[in-house]
Parts: structure tokens; C-alpha cells; sequence
């Protein structure tokens, strides 16, 4: 793996990171699914016209856009449906560690639809990986009250399954498509059913318009979803799924991070045992991936 796609999955997880403590935020200020629906709207006309202005080339072909399509019913629909309810019931740092089961789920994807092959070093790497995360999210889940909590984590794994089927989707589109309208057009898509979905089910007329609002709404759509995807994307181009997911793990300790540096989160013992069993995860992936 080249230093750049390494530099671009660190930001990347970053931005993802950040992202769950900003929808708690807005959450106050609009209802969950048009608040969605307005952030991958947004973040899809902004990919769109920076496409346009680049004079980059629309997606031809039926199985581009069916591809297109996957990732925009999966990564953004289902993606954003399970997230912005989650915020409701489970804390930004625990939200952010629940959702790596994706790359997991996704090993599994990308074994059937993408033929990659982990090595027992990688297999592993990827279980230490997952007993990081429950390890962070233990705390959590030995003090949650039952009610809500369950049903946060469901909202949240929902969320992951989408995620992996649309980055698998992700996976088969590079190299046939332009990153910027692919995604920029993915978003768009994914933003329907959410639109559907809160006309029919939420009174929209609770939307508050203000400049926290708006500072909300923008940084999510321009930075969380916009510049996310077309790196995530670019990076996805050179380097293998299970590889570049592994990164994902990392999301849960700048999860924890912003958590203690924004909303009073305390880092447990144990959650730094987590982050040890983490980061230990992730070599162990990279090494596999070198060595094949």
C-alpha cells in the first residue's frame, strides 16, 4: 500500500469518525430521516457540480448504474437510515465502535463477489480486530439500559450491512467510472428513499432552520459525505477491500477521542486494552495483504 492511500484511509476514517457526534447534534434540530435525506442530497449536488465544473465524464453503461445504484441503496440509504436513528439510543464514541462489524460482513462479501482471499494471518487479524471493539464497547454495554440500547445497536448494524454492500459495489465500480460522479450520483440516489421515507413517516415542519443548523448540515454533507466517499473511492481503486477496511477499525478509537475531547467521554482501562487489541488487528490484515 502507497503512503497516499494510506494518508487517504486515515482521513477518511477521521471524517467518519466524526460524523455520528455531528448527527447527534442536528438530530435536535430536525427530524431524523429529512435530515438525512437533506445531507446526502446536498452532498451529492455538491460532487455533482464540482464534477461538472472538472469537466469530468457522466457513468456509461447499464452495469456501472446498476452498480451505482447498489451503493446508493446500500451505503446511503440503508447507511444513513440505521445511523441517524441510532443516534437516538446509543452514544457518539459506542455508535462509532458498534459499526465496524462492517468490515467483517464485508470479508465475507468480498469473499463471494470479489474473490479476495484472506490468509489465516489476515482472518485473524480481523477477529483480534473485533475483540478490540468489544472490548471499547463493554463499558457501554454493561451500563446501557436495556431499552433503546438493543435497538440503537440494531439501527447501527443495519447501517454496517448496507455499508458493506456498498462498498463492495464500490470495489467493482473502480476503474470503470469517474470517482467524483459516481459517487456524486450515488448520493443523490440514496437520498430518495430517505426523502420517501420522511414525507410519509415525519412532520417535516419540525425542520428548524438556523446557523448551527446549517454549519451542521454542510459540514456533513461537504466533508463527512462528499470528500469521504471520493477518497474513500480513489483509495478503493489501489488497494483490496478487506485491506482498506481494516482501517475502519481505526474509526472507533478517533471515535472515542472526539467523544472525550466534545462530550465529556472518559477513556477506561479497558477501553485502551481495545485500542492495543485494535491496532494489533490491523497489522496483522496489512502483514497478510504484503505477504500475498
Amino acid at each position: 500500500m502507497t503512503i497516499g492511500a494510506a494518508l487517504r484511509l486515515l482521513v477518511v476514517m477521521v471524517l467518519w469518525a466524526a460524523c455520528f457526534p455531528l448527527i447527534t447534534i442536528g438530530l435536535d434540530l430536525a427530524p431524523h430521516l429529512a435530515f438525512a435525506a437533506l445531507r446526502a442530497a446536498l452532498a451529492g449536488v455538491c460532487l455533482i457540480a464540482l464534477g461538472a465544473l472538472c469537466h469530468r465524464p457522466v457513468p456509461v453503461g447499464a452495469r456501472p448504474w446498476f452498480l451505482i445504484v447498489v451503493v446508493g441503496l446500500g451505503a446511503t440509504s440503508m447507511g444513513f437510515f440505521g445511523m441517524f436513528h441510532a443516534a437516538e439510543f446509543v452514544s457518539p464514541g459506542l455508535a462509532t465502535v458498534i459499526a465496524n462489524v462492517q468490515p467483517i460482513v464485508a470479508a465475507v462479501l468480498a469473499y463471494v463477489f470479489l474473490e479476495e482471499r484472506l490468509k489465516a494471518t489476515g482472518r485473524t487479524g480481523l477477529a483480534v480486530g473485533l475483540a478490540g471493539i468489544a472490548v471499547i464497547a463493554w463499558p457501554g454495554i454493561a451500563s446501557a439500559h436495556v431499552q433503546g440500547y438493543s435497538l440503537g445497536i440494531a439501527y447501527v448494524v443495519l447501517a454496517a450491512t448496507g455499508v458493506s454492500v456498498g462498498n463492495v459495489a464500490i470495489k467493482r465500480l473502480t476503474g470503470q467510472v469517474d470517482p467524483i460522479m459516481a459517487m456524486g450520483f450515488q448520493l443523490l440516489i440514496g437520498a430518495v428513499p430517505l426523502a420517501l421515507l420522511s414525507m410519509l413517516t415525519e412532520d417535516i415542519s419540525m425542520l428548524t432552520w438556523s446557523t448551527e443548523f446549517a454549519l451542521v448540515l454542510v459540514s456533513l454533507a461537504v466533508l463527512g459525505s462528499s470528500l469521504a466517499f471520493w477518497l474513500w473511492f480513489v483509495a478503493l481503486e489501489g488497494v483490496e477491500l478487506n485491506r482498506a477496511n481494516a482501517f475502519t477499525f481505526l474509526v472507533p478509537i478517533f471515535g472515542l477521542i472526539i467523544g472525550a475531547a466534545f462530550f465529556g467521554e472518559r477513556l477506561e482501562a479497558v477501553q485502551i486494552f481495545g485500542v492495543v487489541l485494535v491496532l494489533s488487528g490491523i497489522f496483522l490484515v496489512q502483514r497478510s495483504a504484503a505477504s500475498s
